[in-house]
């Protein structure tokens, strides 16, 4: 359970402001909203899927306290480029679809989601922990983050600034990599 609960909060807080949820709301004023429900759902569930094998088959092939201490690494610096670094523009939303809603969205979130902190994420949190539970929480973090986009987004934008969002996440990423550090330094005494 508390595999699935870090997975869970981690995603859905580090999702949160990303440009995939504000996407998400402009997905939603072209397409009819289950489309981009099920479009987005799709995606994520296949990005942590293989977030969650490949974290799988690391933990099977390297010492675990190795994986913990570059998880915990990599939780930093995902924190630091969270806080710091760019975000990309995308003008692919901008062009005219000549597929359907559904595969539209699902294969931007993908797209967009390849590679991303959340899914490395994801795959750090399986190296360590029950890859089931890792992949429930994370699907539905993630999911849990766009669908607020989904339905909330305008009004999340006037009340609360993206930039606080993205501080937010950033500083659970670095203090879960530092934590995470820590114990392991203090554990090994």
């Amino acid at each position: 359970m508390e595999t699935f609960l870090t997975s869970f909060l981690l995603l859905l807080i580090a999702e949160m402001g990303d440009k995939t949820q504000l996407v998400a709301l402009a997905f939603t004023a072209r397409f009819k909203a289950y489309q981009v429900i099920l479009g987005v759902a799709a995606a994520t569930a296949l990005t942590n899927f293989i977030a969650v094998v490949a974290g799988g088959l690391i933990s099977s092939a390297v010492n675990v306290e190795i994986i913990k201490i570059v998880s915990f690494i990599l939780f930093i610096l995902f924190g630091l480029w969270t806080a710091f670094g760019k975000e990309e523009e995308n003008a692919d939303t901008q062009k005219k679809v000549i597929i359907s809603p559904f595969f539209t969205v699902a294969l931007f979130f993908f797209i967009s989601e390849f590679g991303d902190k959340t899914q490395i994420a994801a795959m750090t949190i399986a190296a360590n922990g029950s890859p089931a539970a890792v992949f429930a929480g994370a699907v539905l973090g993630m999911f849990c983050a766009n669908l607020v986009g989904i339905c909330a987004g305008i009004f999340l934008g006037k009340k609360l600034p993206v930039n606080v969002i993205k501080y937010i996440a950033a500083a659970l990423f670095i203090a879960v990599g530092v934590s995470g550090l820590i114990f392991i330094l203090v554990k090994g005494k």
